[in-house]
């Protein structure tokens, strides 16, 4: 018997600030405006980081300056997570599964070869490059760049001792971090974890690395709705969110209150090619998913970054779903998080749930026009910049 998996705690940082209260009161209000910086990495725009006092979940300073920023960052926001639920006692018991990408790469090295070796010939450059590489990408460095770092941060400074999974590979890899911590607890391997990710967007390592893949949005900002006529793009924006996930039986026993039931995560990988797949296989998931879920008023937490052909495939699922569903679509103020952003939805979600409402249209172009109103479950959806389809259902914890 499959056993009912709660949301009981939500740490979410972005450039709206930090925390569960900060960002239903901002994406409640109608007409907040995006936190923008257009001009750090012009021509690519960024949501930026707000300033965090990190001593409050970090307090070691030896800890803060042993850490990338992107490890600060998903530490701190696991801390508001734990804190949120009240589980700071619980810590030895809790399962981890992180979500991310590598560390920062040494951008003054990366130019000087580069620089290095633009006009060399081939036969010159290789072994050149080899060389370099040798000599200036220290071993120390390359495992300062670990993902699985960040799951031993948080295990360090926060206690939590439980087993520890980490997931790469962009937006598929924290879908499938909430799916399995989801489908341990369910499945009786566990009575509470943590799930999540982080992302810093101001980073010209990685604004230069999804630029050369065709990823990225030039110029000035723009909402998402107003992108696919030039191409589209995404906006990175700075992100972390972790969710503690509980049994239901876990939490009542210690008195917990739960913000959401998490009824399912499905997740796959379409073969996207010229016309689609994406919208078909999200069907197939929805398929799976919609059984689990009650009658009632449908809101939708859209994971819309502005990527084309992704952003069409995900209309044209979101078309065929259940009249009067309500979509929003949170991604064209806070940006894309990558491994941030599916655990982020999941929290704007879980938030709407508890709080008893909706949000209003969060970009008018792409949104259901009607104003928020209490909706009865939400699914949060997410289609990777690249690959890699994702839906998540929630409902209210009785």
């Amino acid at each position: 018997m499959r056993r009912e998996v709660w949301i009981t705690g939500i740490g979410l940082v972005t450039s709206l600030g930090e925390g569960a209260e900060a960002h239903w009161a901002a994406l409640s209000a109608p007409g907040t405006r995006p936190v923008l910086d257009e001009t750090s990495f012009a021509p690519f725009p960024v949501h930026p980081l707000p300033a965090l006092d990190l001593d409050r979940q970090i307090p070691k300073k030896g800890d803060q300056r042993q850490m990338e920023p992107w490890q600060r960052l998903g530490t701190y926001a696991a801390g508001l997570a734990i804190d949120d639920a009240q589980a700071r006692d619980l810590v030895a018991d809790m399962h981890l599964v992180v979500a991310a990408g590598g560390g920062e790469r040494d951008v003054a090295v990366d130019e000087a070869i580069a620089a290095e070796l633009a006009n060399a010939p081939p036969e010159v450059a290789g072994p050149r490059l080899n060389e370099r590489l040798a000599a200036d990408l220290r071993p120390t460095l390359f495992l300062a760049q670990l993902s699985n770092l960040l799951a031993g941060n948080i295990s360090i400074v926060h206690g939590v001792t439980g087993s520890s999974r980490t997931f790469m590979g962009e937006e598929q890899a924290a879908a499938d971090a909430v799916r399995i911590a989801h489908l341990r607890l369910a499945e009786g391997r566990g009575e509470i974890a943590l799930v999540g990710g982080a992302y810093v967007a101001q980073r010209w390592d990685m604004l230069l690395l999804y630029a050369a893949g065709g990823a990225l949005w030039h110029g000035p900002w723009a909402p998402i709705s107003a992108r696919a006529a030039r191409g589209g793009g995404f906006v990175g924006g700075g992100m972390a969110a972790f969710l503690v996930l509980e049994t239901a039986e876990h939490a009542r026993a210690r008195g917990a209150k739960g913000l959401a039931r998490l009824a399912g995560v499905a997740t796959d990988v379409a073969h996207r090619r010229e016309g689609g797949g994406s919208a078909a296989v999200a069907r197939a998931l929805w398929d799976r998913l919609a059984p689990r879920g009650g009658a009632g008023r449908l809101g939708v937490v859209s994971g819309a970054i502005g990527v084309e052909p992704a952003l069409a495939e995900e209309r044209a699922f979101l078309a065929g779903l259940a009249a009067g569903a309500l979509v929003r679509t949170p991604g064209t103020l806070l940006g894309h998080g990558v491994e941030a952003s599916f655990p982020a939805h999941l929290a704007l979600g879980a938030l709407a749930l508890a709080r008893g409402g909706f949000y209003p249209p969060l970009d008018p172009g792409l949104d259901t026009p009607e104003a928020g109103g209490r909706v009865d479950r939400v699914l949060v959806t997410g289609f990777g910049q690249w690959r890699g389809e994702a839906l998540a259902l929630l409902e209210p914890a009785a």
